[in-house]
């Protein structure tokens, strides 16, 4: 299983990113997918899931609003395009699958 995600980076506060996440190794269009995030210091925490199908999403609440989760099956790709964001979004991103394998992650920073 690799799941690789590309596209962090440092973005200044009410600014914009998109992540993807490029998997292989398992069937991805029939696993459910997601993205963690650990900031320095802070447990992981689930920030957003989807289908296996992309008609089902679903964001935390510190998210809601201003992330979208998609997916592309025939690309084997996973995105999350992330609006608005705030220095308490600064973290690295994982992209997991519905057996918890995660990526190596990818630094967001979120800084003035």
């Amino acid at each position: 299983v690799q799941l690789v995600e590309p596209g962090g980076g440092l973005v200044q506060p009410g600014g914009s990113l998109r992540l993807s996440c490029a998997a292989s190794g398992f069937t991805f269009s029939n696993s459910a997918m997601k993205w963690v995030r650990q900031a320095p210091g802070k447990a992981l925490e689930w920030v957003s899931g989807i289908g296996s199908s992309g008609r089902s999403t679903n964001y935390g609440n510190s998210v809601k609003g201003r992330f979208t989760i998609s997916r592309d099956n025939a690309k084997n790709m996973l995105y999350l395009q992330m609006n608005s964001l705030k220095p308490e979004d600064t973290a690295v991103y994982y992209c997991a699958n519905d057996r918890g394998e995660k990526g190596q992650g990818t630094q967001v920073t979120v800084s003035s």
